[in-house]
């Protein structure tokens, strides 16, 4: 069974950290007055402002503000500002026993999932796909809050992740399957093959979304993991959404699914609101889940933190 965090709760300190790409200053201290006017207290790290080109900080400079708060016993969550490029350079600079006997919640989306699932592996921390620092502003669907609070701040023993209204869940392959999900942006999956922090499929139930990437590209992903093994031995397979991804040799996202992922007779949901689009589903990574593709489901089946 999974690490599961201490629940966030109002007043509860959370630490601010750029671990990719860098964030304007500006944007930043906008959404750190949101969370203020939200009850909650707020650390930044010592890098969070920084700028170095495509990364905010060097490798070390980022891992280091990470670890700093996970040390802090005042902060219960820390909060990356965005995704970007650069996020798997500080995973060897981590120290996951320290991370595994310091629990907090450690949310984000984009190439943040590839941390959320690597602390999921060498930690057995539960984290979570769901807002970074940039969602806590005004235009911020009440739908992600709402998901976002009832995974770090309610102890449901169960919980049933639903689309918001108006957007379907799609079942294309019929089964009822048990186990952690995994999983997140496809692009930072597919990066990580080959090295000591690729994903753990087996015996899991994957998710998988991305943003931005002609149909073309997502083909080749998906490809890849394919022939990497990546959904041989997983249970089910939900999709999320593909935003803004553009249509290729007039061969859409579902046409892609149809033609790659179908065929693979896993248990298949599709449409999931995920990360990149306007509607943000909070996917406890590490978390025991049950997806059933007959009465189009998914459902958390444990508490994803603690008191």
């Amino acid at each position: 069974m999974a690490i599961q965090p201490p629940i966030l709760r109002g007043g509860d300190t959370i630490g601010i950290v750029t671990l990719g790409s860098p964030l304007d200053a500006s944007i930043i201290d906008a959404r750190i007055e949101t969370l203020e006017g939200m009850g909650f207290n707020v650390l930044v790290g010592k890098y969070a402002y920084s700028y170095d080109g495509i990364v905010a900080s060097t490798a070390p400079q980022r891992a280091e503000d990470f670890m700093e708060m996970i040390s802090n016993p005042q902060v219960k969550m820390i909060l990356p500002t965005r995704g970007g490029t650069g996020v798997r350079d500080i995973l060897p600079y981590l120290d996951y026993q320290l991370i595994s006997r310091n629990p907090k919640i450690i949310t984000g989306y984009s190439d943040i999932t590839i941390l959320l699932n690597v602390l999921n592996q060498f930690a057995n921390l539960i984290t979570f796909q769901s807002l970074l620092l940039i969602d806590f502003n005004t235009s911020t669907p009440a739908y992600n809050f709402d998901q976002f609070f009832a995974a770090t701040s309610t102890l449901s023993k169960s919980r049933v992740i639903q689309n918001p209204p108006g957007m379907q869940l799609k079942s294309l392959v019929h089964g009822n399957v048990s186990g952690q999900i995994v999983g997140g942006n496809l692009t930072s999956f597919v990066g990580s093959l080959g090295t000591p922090y690729e994903i753990n499929t087996t015996g899991k139930i994957v998710v998988i979304e991305e943003t931005h990437e002609p149909t073309n590209t997502i083909y080749r992903y998906l490809t890849q993991l394919i022939m990497a093994g990546k959904f041989q031995h997983c249970q089910g397979i939900v999709m999320g959404q593909c935003t803004n991804c553009s249509v290729s040799y007039s061969t859409s996202y579902d046409d892609i699914i149809n033609s790659l992922i179908y065929p693979l007779g896993k248990p298949l949901m599709t449409n999931l609101s995920t990360a990149h689009g306007s509607y943000k589903a909070a996917i406890p990574i590490g978390a025991m889940v049950d997806l059933n593709t007959s009465n189009n489901t998914l459902t958390v089946l444990e508490p994803t933190v603690k008191m």
